[in-house]
């Protein structure tokens, strides 16, 4: 990122829609920086991941972070099917793999902000991912609005100077649940009891953001919509590239349309 770039980052106005999104459940971070996001990639068939599930069930914890579990699906065959596994999952990790010129997967991994990949049980390699991203002050404001009978996502403008560069980056949206217990009943961990936090149980792609101001309604939920208590949304670079802005609202289930 150029240190221009990051200028005209850094100037971002504050909104008053991000302040609603905080009164909503997304966290308020100190110094006007935005989270850092930590994606683990794991499975439950996977006898290196519980020290990485372990890992993450702290990190969801600390303040600044958004730390996600997105438990993928290529260990199912090797015994024991993974009751929260995912395609969405494992397709955004082989897609990560690709963007980072990276030869395949592997449980467990752990990406910090889009752009650091380190093995998910090294707890020091983690660490120091989540430090050299907490560093980059660079943010683009995001947060969701409460509004009656419907909830929107808004993300904040950059100054003029920064949107003549045609920026494009992509805004996700994660549906988590906070808490699932698992009893693992075969494979590398057959007969482990777990408790997995902030599961990732849906993932929607809700369109590019070039630099202009957005706000998209939150698409509806219905009965295929999987399980969740909680919302993310991440503005992302490209489609798998460095995050530029971040926001998560607990008790999701308070807004969700009918």
């Amino acid at each position: 990122m150029s240190s221009a770039y990051g200028r005209d980052m850094k100037r971002v106005t504050s909104t008053a829609l991000l302040v609603l999104a905080m009164l909503a459940g997304a966290p308020a971070f100190a110094g006007g920086g935005r989270p850092v996001v930590v994606e683990l990639y794991t499975s439950q068939g996977c006898d290196a991941c519980p020290q990485a599930d372990a890992l993450q069930s702290h990190l969801i914890k600390r303040k600044g972070l958004i730390a996600m579990t997105l438990p993928v699906t290529y260990w199912d065959m090797l015994g024991w099917k993974d009751t929260l596994a995912s395609e969405a999952n494992t397709r955004r990790q082989k897609a990560y793999a690709a963007a980072m010129g990276r030869g395949g997967v592997y449980t467990p991994q752990t990406i910090v902000d889009g752009a650091k990949d380190v093995v998910g049980s090294r707890e020091e390699d983690v660490e120091a991912a989540i430090d050299t991203e907490a560093r980059d002050a660079a943010a683009v404001e995001v947060g969701f609005t409460p509004l009656p009978q419907r909830l929107h996502i808004a993300v904040a403008a950059l100054p003029d100077a920064a949107a003549k560069r045609n920026l494009d980056a992509t805004i996700w949206m994660f549906r988590l649940r906070s808490a699932v217990p698992v009893h693992i009943g075969a494979g590398e961990n057959g007969g482990r009891n777990w408790t997995y936090r902030n599961v990732v149980s849906d993932i929607k792609d809700l369109g590019r953001w070039n630099g202009r101001a957005v706000a998209i309604d939150v698409p509806p939920a219905d009965a295929k919509t999987p399980a969740h208590d909680s919302l993310v949304v991440v503005l992302q670079q490209g489609g798998y590239g460095r995050v530029l802005g971040a926001a998560y609202l607990t008790h999701a289930e308070r807004y969700a349309q009918q």
